[in-house]
């Protein structure tokens, strides 16, 4: 039971011979593109760049061993890196040992609660965030990115705790720069746009950061001011639990939590597509165990002195691209990795700062989507100024708040919408015995003195007081005075204790002031809310019809046939 529930190598089944080749080459593919994107987050991170080879090979294998997405690929990200970074600088120096282990143990943290979310079928979670905060959150840390690189590729020491702080501190020293450090991450950068744009296939960092590590050791830049990273130990991890006090990981929680939060919602980005941008979203099952298998590569990160680990989008886009087909990619990637750091790790002693501050720039322009903007601004203004308000707040006050002022936002702006719930006044389509919105650009008749309101809504506590105006209003705004009022109840899916009571207080109301009022279409539990209210005696049984027509028809007598045209068509 346990092997069917939690199979190993599961994109491994039914594997054939001639897939081999094409996955071998999309795993040179990727490793061509991860080793400057590893090096680049562990930059990021405050951590030894040989940690970012770590985070990958543990990602990359745990997830081919546990995962269901047969293409996704798993290793250090830029996006989560500057929140356990944030979290953990709190509490210690970046750089000193301290601040790795507790960056280890972050790791386990994150590893174990997405581990735990995937095996409790959570990630419906990641459905709950709509894409205006979602697009914000991540504009947001991409400026957080880019203004944290400026001083590494203007060869500045930089400064600050804060954006502000950091844009003041690096305006303050700008007069010193280093032309050829900002020379290289021009170039650097360069190439990699100009490698994008031919195909996203070639690996531009990879070529940018080969010359540029090239250039300074030709050239001996190191001694005009340009920082390198220097030595890289040729080792593999040592397995190890971090030093971390039970007071320094209750005060990681925070952080923890974040960064898997932000995991869930990128794994679920990453595995909509399911099966290579076929378009067809992977099914709950399969997810959540995705889900777990990324929070397992976490965990292996953790102990081997690394940091959290994710999904990453463009790089299992590019799996794709490159005709990969299963999990065979990602060990192949990460089997290339392994001999880098077994043989190769000489070569980045002279690799220069300011190139992986270029790598990490053109990322964070990644991260700010601009397109998708445009098109929420277009759709709803509304929605766009959610998405800059989380951007602002990321930005000016902190990740972790940014992402706390999203789910606040994103609870703010459904409430708001079904506080004010979207209704019509509705016509009969001449001819017919169908009633649509009068405003739909279809000419509709009135029958004299009936109201027929339609509500695209639960009743309910936040909008009852709303919905009684709403209607008050559509009986004052009649052309004649209104005998009749029918509520179609077709859009209403449930009506809570408030509702009701709203609602009979408008009953009895109207029916002092001579307007009869019946229900027509009401869903089957709307109807059983409406009975247990009493709602259905105090309208009367043959006031509750199955169709607006037949409701229109009983309350409108004779004087049936007098219909006026609607006003406006």
């Amino acid at each position: 039971m346990a092997r069917r529930q939690f199979p190993i190598l599961p994109t491994l089944r039914g594997y054939q011979a001639p897939w081999l080749a094409a996955d071998a080459l999309a795993g040179l593919t990727l490793v061509a593109i991860a080793i400057p994107e590893q090096m680049a987050t562990a930059h990021l991170a405050g951590m030894p760049e040989v940690t970012g080879f770590y985070a990958f090979v543990a990602g990359s294998v745990l997830f081919a061993l546990f995962g269901r997405h047969p293409q996704m690929s798993v290793g250090a990200d830029s996006t989560i890196a500057p929140v356990f970074a944030a979290g953990v600088a709190a509490l210690a120096v970046a750089g000193s040992s301290t601040y790795s282990h507790l960056v280890s143990a972050t790791a386990l943290l994150v590893g174990a609660l997405l581990v735990a979310a995937g095996l409790l079928r959570l990630g419906w979670i990641a459905d709950f965030f709509p894409v205006p905060v979602l697009t914000g959150l991540l504009a947001g840390i991409g400026v957080e990115i880019f203004v944290k690189q400026l001083p590494t590729v203007f060869g500045l020491p930089g400064g600050g705790t804060t954006t502000i702080g950091r844009m003041r501190t690096f305006f303050d020293q700008l007069s010193d720069f280093n032309g050829w450090a900002l020379g290289i991450a021009v170039c650097v950068l360069t190439i990699i746009v100009v490698c994008e744009a031919i195909d996203r296939k070639i690996p531009g960092a990879l070529l940018g950061i080969v010359g540029a590590t090239a250039l300074v050791s030709a050239a001996g830049l190191i001694g005009r001011g340009v920082v390198v990273i220097g030595p890289v130990p040729a080792t593999l991890p040592h397995l190890a639990f971090p030093h971390a006090t039970l007071h320094q990981l209750g005060q990681l929680v925070v952080a923890a939590v974040t960064v898997a939060f932000l995991c869930t919602v990128q794994t679920s980005a990453t595995a909509r597509p399911a099966g290579g941008g076929s378009g067809q979203r992977a099914g709950p099952e399969a997810f959540n165990m995705d889900l777990a298998a990324v929070g397992a590569g976490s965990l292996l990160a953790g102990f081997a002195g690394s940091f959290a680990v994710d999904a990453s989008p463009p790089r299992t886009a590019i799996v794709a691209s490159a005709g990969g087909r299963t999990q065979v990619v990602s060990l192949t990637a990460a089997g290339a990795v392994v001999l880098v750091l077994a043989v190769a790790t000489g070569l980045l002693k002279d690799l220069p700062e300011a190139a992986l501050g270029a790598v990490l720039m053109f990322v964070a322009t990644k991260l700010f989507r601009f397109g998708v903007l445009r098109s929420i601004f277009r759709f709803n203004v509304v929605e766009f100024a959610l998405a800059i308000i989380t951007l602002v707040v990321v930005v000016f006050v902190g990740i972790e708040q940014g992402v706390v002022a999203a789910a606040l936002l994103a609870l703010a702006q459904r409430t708001r919408l079904a506080a004010r719930p979207r209704d019509a006044v509705l016509g009969r389509e001449p001819g017919t015995d169908h009633w649509i919105q009068t405003d739909a650009g279809v000419p509709t008749e009135q029958v004299p003195g009936v109201v027929v309101y339609l509500l695209y809504a639960a009743l309910w506590y936040g909008n009852a007081t709303h919905v009684v105006e709403r209607i008050r209003e559509v009986i004052t705004a009649a052309p004649q005075p209104v005998r009749a009022l029918v509520i179609d109840g077709d859009a209403i899916p449930d009506i809570d204790y408030t509702g009701a009571q709203a609602l009979g207080g408008l009953i009895t109301q109207l029916e002092k002031e001579g307007v009869e009022v019946a229900v027509a279409r009401a869903s089957p539990l709307a109807h059983r809310d409406l009975r247990r209210a009493g709602l259905l005696n105090a309208i009367g049984p043959d006031r509750i019809f199955s169709n607006v027509d037949a409701a229109v028809r009983a309350l409108s007598g004779p004087q049936s046939a007098g219909v006026q045209p609607a006003q406006g068509n």
